[in-house]
């Protein structure tokens, strides 16, 4: 079967959707396969035909790049271990979402949330915590009553009243005893690290040090098609580096993913000395990134038509 068909059917998805869709990233090693804007909402896609193939590595600049461009990170695929992906349930892949093309239809295309997660021991809704608490005590029940009638702990009961979620079959018994609307549904997109303080990386190399000198928050990447993320002030800096050979090649689709997720796009060439731009991205020789002494002249250069 076609390598191509899972990401085609992803970007069809978007389209349909009604989002612009960047070009597809064919770089290897690639943390993401592409990246779709519509309004506000900014959604940065894996497609995984077999979750479990994404790593740690992948995850973190997932997580990055998501947190600093205001994004969602969504990993997009089949099969998990030796089961397809279910329609309609979440999985989660290093604090990550992972869903089917099917659930990702039904939720950009039709406004249909999914309910359910994926976790060790089976799957499991998220139940409105204070809704509980309300139609418990509007039926006069104690939290001992309802442990009793459900067969557990009453310590359980006010875990759900917490928030924790719960088995299938407990909501559905919940729901039917109080007849109210307990499930909630998932929400896709308002994505939150599970890392909010994550440390940042060290920059290694001459050309991250420059940045870092010009005043530059510095964000190394493991995976993505440009090295870096680069912050000053209220600018963002999709940044790559190396010989001519090989940032010429990214130039084009670091440029247009710049144009999506509406930053900036730099190429550094360790052998080159001039400057220039192709598309939206500055190609800048590194002799003559040296030879800047802050972020605003850069901003200025790469903003330059």
């Amino acid at each position: 079967m076609s390598q191509d068909r899972l990401p085609q059917m992803v970007i069809s998805i978007m389209l349909l959707a009604g989002f612009d869709v960047s070009e597809r990233c064919n770089i290897r090693p690639r943390s993401f396969d592409l990246i779709a804007k519509k309004g506000d909402t900014l959604v940065i896609i894996k497609v995984a035909p077999h979750i479990d193939s994404v790593t740690a590595d992948i995850a973190w600049d997932l997580d990055v790049i998501a947190t600093h461009l205001g994004a969602t990170p969504l990993i997009v695929g089949e099969r998990a271990r030796d089961s397809e992906l279910e329609r309609g349930v979440i999985y989660i892949r290093y604090g990550l979402y992972a869903i089917s093309p099917a659930t990702l239809y039904d939720y950009f295309t039709e406004g249909i949330a999914p309910m359910v997660y994926a976790s060790p021991g089976g799957l499991y809704v998220k139940i409105n915590g204070d809704l509980l608490r309300e139609v418990r005590e509007r039926s006069q029940m104690s939290l001992g009553d309802l442990a009793s009638h459900l067969g557990v702990s009453r310590r359980t009961i006010s875990k759900y009243e917490s928030g924790m979620g719960t088995t299938l079959d407990v909501a559905i018994r919940l729901e039917e005893l109080f007849s109210a609307p307990l499930v909630e549904a998932i929400d896709l997109v308002g994505y939150r690290s599970a890392e909010p303080e994550k440390r940042q990386e060290s920059p290694t190399g001459a050309v991250l040090s420059d940045l870092e000198r010009m005043g530059m928050e510095i964000h190394a990447m493991r995976q993505a098609p440009f090295q870096a993320l680069a912050i000053f002030e209220r600018h963002k800096i999709l940044t790559a580096y190396g010989t001519s050979q090989k940032v010429v090649k990214r130039a084009s689709l670091i440029g247009n993913i710049s144009q999506i997720t509406e930053t900036f796009a730099m190429c550094v060439v360790t052998d080159y000395k001039k400057q220039k731009k192709i598309g939206r991205t500055l190609l800048i020789g590194e002799e003559h990134l040296r030879t800047l002494e802050d972020g605003s002249e850069l901003i200025d250069m790469i903003g330059m038509q």
